[in-house]
């Protein structure tokens, strides 16, 4: 694998900041439940942060270009991502609007349950896209996610394709109305879980085949390559050059919160070493494996030797 400071311009992801309230519960709560929490804490969030961070950890330069409000959570958010070794030169500060937040509950087996105040990733339009594009080039890997706008996702995926750079798309969340048919074929690679995919597909995977046969209707509307997260059963891949299967890593999890964006940000890492999609697949599993052994969003992000050793002990 090249070191990481041969990787050459840096990684950019496009999205959302966040700020996370997290409370550690016995269980989730049920309508109309109201729960003592055991112990509650305030960390860095929203799907681009958390990419970014991971794809930091894992030794690659990386530019976040999002917005923030203009507020005390904009200053946290800051000094979070200069500490990790995020660019975060690139956030637009936006008066009269908060910072995002997420709620978050956690429960003793890991699971969660999440509410988004978008704030001011919400506010985002093509002015951000014109910002975007001086950050690109033909070999760029950018990372988006769909906690912005819809129409900014769409414009962003356009000018990446038009200059020849490489998107990876989280469809997550995926809105109400589904995505564009135009995104499919924009997107270089799209990583749906099994929820994210029963909602594009119709299909909810439950094992390899399922997947296999969703990733096939992915194909048929236009992505290129697509990568079904099964969470703790695998995941599957597939392209025109075939498909195949990685089976889970055994770990001890206890917080599933940034699986998701920690196998992004591998998979993305992965993709900028050149690697093929079976092997960045495997990558990128193993980061999301590792997120789940510890709690919390961006600080649960494995570094590159951790990610190297459980890959070398589970071959």
């Amino acid at each position: 694998m090249p070191h990481p400071e041969s990787i050459n311009p840096p990684l950019v992801v496009f999205g959302s900041v966040n700020i996370d309230v997290v409370a550690r519960l016995e269980h989730l709560p049920a309508p109309g439940e109201t729960l003592h929490a055991l112990g509650a804490h305030l960390g860095l969030g929203g799907k681009g942060a958390n990419q970014a961070v991971a794809v930091a950890r894992l030794g690659s330069p990386v530019v976040l270009a999002g917005r923030t409000g203009d507020d005390m959570f904009a200053d946290y958010a800051r000094a979070a991502l200069l500490r990790e070794g995020v660019d975060p030169d690139h956030l637009l500060r936006t008066p009269r609007h908060m910072t995002g937040l997420a709620m978050i509950s956690t429960d003793a087996a890991g699971e969660n349950s999440i509410a988004v105040a978008g704030g001011a990733n919400m506010t985002m339009d093509e002015s951000d896209v014109a910002r975007l594009v001086p950050l690109l080039s033909a070999n760029a890997v950018v990372l988006m996610q769909c906690e912005i706008p819809m129409d900014v996702i769409l414009a962003a995926a356009r000018r990446i394709a038009a200059i020849g750079a490489l998107l990876v798309l989280d469809p997550a969340p995926v809105p109400a109305a589904g995505l564009p048919d135009a995104l499919f074929g924009l997107a270089g690679v799209m990583t749906p879980n099994e929820t994210e995919t029963e909602l594009l597909t119709g299909l909810r995977p439950h094992d390899a085949d399922s997947a296999l046969e969703a990733a096939r209707r992915l194909h048929a509307r236009g992505l290129e390559r697509a990568i079904v997260k099964l969470g703790a059963r695998g995941v599957v891949f597939s392209d025109a050059r075939g498909h195949g299967f990685v089976p889970p890593f055994q770990v001890a999890a206890i917080d599933s919160v940034a699986a998701g964006d920690c196998f992004n940000g591998g998979l993305a890492v992965a993709l900028s070493r050149r690697m093929d999609l079976a092997h960045a697949t495997r990558f990128a599993a193993a980061c999301g494996a590792l997120a789940t052994t510890r709690k919390g969003a961006s600080e649960a992000a494995p570094t590159l030797a951790e990610v190297e050793a459980l890959l070398a002990a589970q071959p």
